[in-house]
């Protein structure tokens, strides 16, 4: 005996219908909260984050030509962000924001494959950088139209660090790459406000890449002579809690 094909009463389709509509609608009519967070002239916040950060490395000429240091490899490391922020209105679609952090850990180190060792020295050798950065970004944000309780933007802009453990003033110890305390670098990013009664909560992940050399050349130092130069770089995910 054959199975009659099954039959979809009205109910059975219509009620999945009028669930869906009635969702749209109460999404529709959703309260608005902040709604004139956007028109004020400037606001303030606070700022927590990680980051991932490593360093880019140019070998010297030095490092062909000599078989002491096979290979020079930079490793990534992370650290906690702390900081202030304070954003200005420029129009309804640009903003201008400080966002001074302080950032801890993130040791930066280079791993060393050796050619030629000293008398118990290891093969590898893993040259470990500490870094405290007190970091000063500047940046100019687009914002989308906001949509409800949510909105997108992105932004770009510069920062200057200084590295409150830097080693640049170090005595010429053998077996240290020296880092200078300051650097200069450019940002990109990308974020969504979120819109709640009493605050905007506000992720956010950006890409930073230094610009000045922080190699402290030192011909005194077997690594050091083997590098050029050593560029910083970062990602980072921040939330941004705004008044």
């Amino acid at each position: 005996m054959i199975n009659p094909k099954p039959h979809i009463s009205r109910k059975q389709w219509l009620l999945p219908v009028i669930a869906i509509l009635c969702s749209l609608r109460s999404f529709g009519q959703a309260e608005i909260f902040r709604r004139n967070h956007d028109d004020l002239v400037y606001y303030f916040g606070l700022t927590l984050g990680y980051n991932t950060s490593y360093l880019h490395i140019s070998k010297s000429t030095r490092f062909v030509q000599s078989d002491s240091i096979l290979i020079a490899e930079p490793h990534s490391s992370g650290g906690i962000a702390m900081g202030l922020m304070a954003t200005a209105r420029l129009s309804d679609h640009f903003q201008v924001r400080a966002n001074p952090q302080l950032i801890i850990g993130g040791a930066k180190y280079i791993a060393f494959k050796l050619g030629s060792m000293k008398t118990g020295e290891s093969t590898v050798q893993n040259q470990v950088l500490p870094s405290t950065l007190v970091s000063f970004p500047f940046q100019l944000k687009f914002n989308s139209d906001r949509i409800g309780n949510f909105r997108t933007y992105v932004l770009a802009g510069i920062k200057y660090d200084t590295d409150l453990s830097s080693n640049s003033s170090a005595r010429n110890v053998d077996d240290i790459i020296k880092l200078k305390r300051n650097d200069l670098g450019f940002e990109l990013g990308l974020g969504f406000n979120f819109y709640l009664p009493f605050v905007t909560i506000s992720p956010e992940i950006k890409i930073s890449n230094g610009l000045s050399n922080i190699h402290q050349l030192d011909p005194n130092l077997k690594y050091s002579n083997n590098l050029d130069q050593i560029l910083s770089r970062m990602v980072c995910f921040s939330l941004h809690f705004e008044d």
